[in-house]
C-alpha cells in the first residue's frame, strides 16, 4: 500500500492506494498545530470505518504549507516506520524537467499536477486547479513544467468581497439562472460564476496564442465540476489529479532506486 498526502492551504487529503487502485480518500482541515499523534488518531479511526487494515509500505507528501511537513514526517516515522518522500526536496526526483527562472520555487502541488497531467494526457497541457488560489500550469510537449498563472481563488474572492463591502452578504458559489441578477445575492453569484468562466477561457486562450498551438485544458480541484457541468471550459476534468501525480512520482523514485 502507498499513502499519498496532499497538504494545501485549506485542506489536507490522504489517499491510500493498493497498486493503482484507490482504497479510500480522507480529508481534514490543514492545521500546523496538529501533532503526529493527532494525525494517527484521526487516520486510524477513519481507516477502521472503511474496513481497511493499513499495511503501508511507502509515503509521499506534497505540501504548500511548510510548517505541517515536520509533524507529517514524524507521523509516518512513528506509526509506519517509514521515511516519506517530500516533493520539492532535493532527494525527491521528478519525471519531468522544470524550466522556470533561476531561483524560482514552484509550488509542489503545481509540479505534481503537471506530472499527473503529462502521465495521463501527454504534453501541451494547461492544468487549471481550483484551490485557495486558481492556478494555471503549463506543460510543454515533453511534459516539462514551463510556468503558469496564479489568480485569486473563487472562495477567496467571495470572502474578500464580503469583508471589504459591509452591505454585501456572504454567498455560496452556484450556477445562476440568469446573467443579470435581480437581487444582491444573484448579482454576486453571477459575477463570480461568469467572471471565472471568462477568466478560464481568456487566460487559456492567451496561453495558447503565446505558445502558438492548441493545448488540452484539464480541470481539477473542488469547484471544477460546477463550472464544467454548466459552462464547459475544460477538455477533461480529473478529480484525483494530484493524488495520481504523487503516485507517479513515487513510482518514478522507486524505479530510479531512490527508495
Amino acid at each position: 500500500m502507498l499513502l499519498t498526502i496532499d497538504c494545501g492551504n485549506t485542506n489536507t487529503v490522504f489517499t491510500l492506494w493498493n497498486g493503482d487502485t484507490v482504497l479510500c480518500t480522507l480529508r481534514t482541515s490543514t492545521a500546523h498545530q496538529r501533532t503526529a499523534d493527532a494525525y494517527w488518531v484521526w487516520f486510524s479511526t477513519l481507516i477502521r470505518h472503511h474496513g481497511i487494515e493499513p499495511d503501508v509500505e511507502g509515503v509521499i507528501i506534497s505540501s504548500t504549507v511548510p510548517r505541517v511537513v515536520f509533524n507529517l514526517r514524524v507521523f509516518t516515522d512513528r506509526y509506519f516506520n517509514l521515511r516519506p518522500l517530500v516533493v520539492g526536496r532535493p532527494d525527491c526526483l521528478l519525471p519531468i524537467d522544470v524550466r522556470v527562472d533561476a531561483g524560482t520555487q514552484v509550488g509542489p502541488d503545481r509540479l505534481v499536477n503537471t506530472v499527473a497531467g503529462y502521465s495521463q494526457y501527454g504534453g501541451d497541457l494547461i492544468i487549471v486547479d481550483f484551490g485557495t488560489a486558481t492556478t494555471f500550469d503549463v506543460a510543454d510537449s515533453d511534459g516539462a513544467y514551463i510556468g503558469g498563472v496564479i489568480a485569486p481563488g473563487v472562495n477567496l474572492s467571495l470572502e474578500a468581497l464580503h469583508m471589504a463591502a459591509a452591505a454585501l452578504p456572504h454567498v455560496d458559489i452556484t450556477h445562476p439562472d440568469k446573467v443579470i441578477g435581480t437581487n444582491t445575492v444573484a448579482c454576486m453569484q453571477s459575477g463570480i460564476f461568469w467572471g471565472y468562466v471568462g477568466l478560464i477561457k481568456e487566460i487559456s486562450g492567451r496561453i495558447m496564442d503565446e505558445r502558438a498551438r492548441d493545448m488540452k485544458v484539464i480541470g481539477t480541484g473542488g469547484l471544477a465540476p460546477l463550472f464544467q457541468s454548466h459552462a464547459p471550459v475544460f477538455d477533461r476534468f480529473e478529480d484525483n489529479l494530484t493524488m495520481h501525480g504523487l503516485r507517479v512520482i513515487y513510482e518514478h523514485n522507486k524505479e530510479q532506486g531512490n527508495l
